[in-house]
């Protein structure tokens, strides 16, 4: 991040930003974001509708793959060219990271205005703050650990909702003998990593999730139940398909659809696609937490403003920012994306079951302390702990790697990074 704070201070040094006195700006945002499949393209829709209606200009920025990777790849480069886009869909420690490059832009003049402090859970206004001021605006709150199935293909193989893992290990093996993948899965490393962490939280529970996968704890990530995680990893990459390997998310949603596969591990983005393509829960499609699981992971779609020249550049954001936080625009776009609103007291009625549960057990868990960030989805952990961890997972569950080996290789990986 070196050559990118160098670049931003030599952009900074010589940008003068000129704003007329007679002329109002004209909004207008270029906006760089990874939602590219048919549930989360129709929300982002409607995010830009919204903008248009209010006389902006918008410059759609797609970047598909890797779950944000690939955008973030994109994103460094637009910076390191000294043109960064308007808007960036960012997450997590991310925001803290870019802030204290200073690429970030300051919102707070719009959240003071707006009231964000009385409107958002004081959990997520802290994470769309550096040093107290707004950087970053909150688009909505996923669940991580969700589990999806089709209800036609249980019931074909006489079995239910698994609510631990050795239920789920039973149900699985059932299907496999009838010829049935048990589970969909993307053999892309942050799926790798959204099964693994789902599975930490269910057999070792909040504490334990919290001292691996929050605070690093060399005991807990070389411990006995780390290796039984592991095993457990073993188990579902018996149950995947042969063809798992490079497929993208959705493309595992749809073999849930279709009746080729009976489960699938993914956050509730893929609720957005069920409804897209007309399923309903209860009848086309199944939703439950992770087996084990008395947690809630969460993950914050959120959009950062980055330092940029222009009247009009500024106006955009600024307007942005406005109806990203608005009651209407998180009521509609969560009712599209499948997440349920960051917003406090957003009107429920249009939302569906899945969402009701979600945002139940978040009210719940938030209680008990078991309201805890996903590692997988940035936004327990900074980018170097994320990949330590990710790559141990990931080779462990492309090879043969034994479970006490892959334990004692997270614990150094994880040591090493810091």
């Amino acid at each position: 991040m070196r050559k990118i704070r160098q670049t931003l201070l030599a952009s900074l040094a010589i940008a003068v930003v000129a704003l007329p006195s007679a002329v109002k700006a004209e909004p207008k945002v270029e906006v760089l974001h990874w939602w590219t499949s048919g549930g989360e393209s129709k929300a982002v829709k409607s995010l830009m509708d919204e903008f248009k209606s209010n006389g902006g200009t918008w410059v759609d920025m797609p970047v598909a793959g890797g779950g944000g990777d690939a955008a973030m790849t994109a994103l460094k480069a637009r910076v390191l060219s000294g043109n960064p886009p308007t808007a960036v869909q960012l997450k997590g420690p991310s925001i803290q990271e870019w802030a204290e490059e200073g690429a970030l832009g300051d919102l707070n003049d719009v959240g003071t205005a707006e009231k964000w402090d009385a409107v958002l859970p004081v959990q997520i206004a802290n994470v769309m703050k550096y040093k107290g001021r707004y950087v970053a605006t909150p688009v909505n709150v996923h669940r991580v650990d969700w589990l999806w199935a089709n209800p036609k293909v249980l019931a074909k193989a006489g079995v239910s909702m698994p609510a631990t893992w050795d239920e789920f290990n039973a149900a699985a093996d059932k299907l496999k003998a009838m010829g049935i993948t048990p589970l969909a899965h993307g053999g892309q490393s942050w799926q790798d990593a959204t099964v693994f962490e789902t599975v930490v939280l269910g057999l070792g529970g909040n504490d334990f999730y919290k001292k691996a996968l929050m605070d690093l704890d060399m005991k807990a990530l070389n411990s006995p139940t780390m290796v039984k995680v592991f095993d457990q990893m073993r188990r579902l990459r018996g149950y995947v398909d042969a063809n798992f390997s490079g497929r993208d998310w959705n493309l595992a949603t749809a073999m849930v659809m279709k009746g080729e596969a009976a489960f699938q591990i993914m956050g509730d983005w893929a609720k957005s696609d069920f409804l897209a393509a007309g399923k309903k829960p209860g009848s086309d499609f199944l939703c439950a937490p992770t087996p084990g699981s008395k947690g809630y992971l969460f993950s914050i779609d959120s959009f950062a403003m980055f330092n940029v020249k222009g009247a009009d550049n500024l106006a955009g954001q600024k307007l942005l920012a406005k109806l990203i936080v608005g009651e209407e625009f998180q009521k509609t776009f969560n009712l599209i994306k499948g997440s349920v609103p960051a917003r406090l007291g957003v009107p429920m009625g249009e939302f569906e079951y899945c969402a009701h549960k979600s945002t139940y057990d978040m009210e719940a868990t938030s209680q008990v302390g078991g309201l805890l960030p996903s590692y997988a989805h940035g936004m327990a952990l900074r980018g170097a702990q994320v990949g330590a961890i990710t790559d141990v997972v990931t080779k462990h569950f492309n090879s043969d790697m034994s479970s006490a080996d892959a334990t004692k290789a997270l614990a150094e990986a994880v040591e090493l990074s810091m």
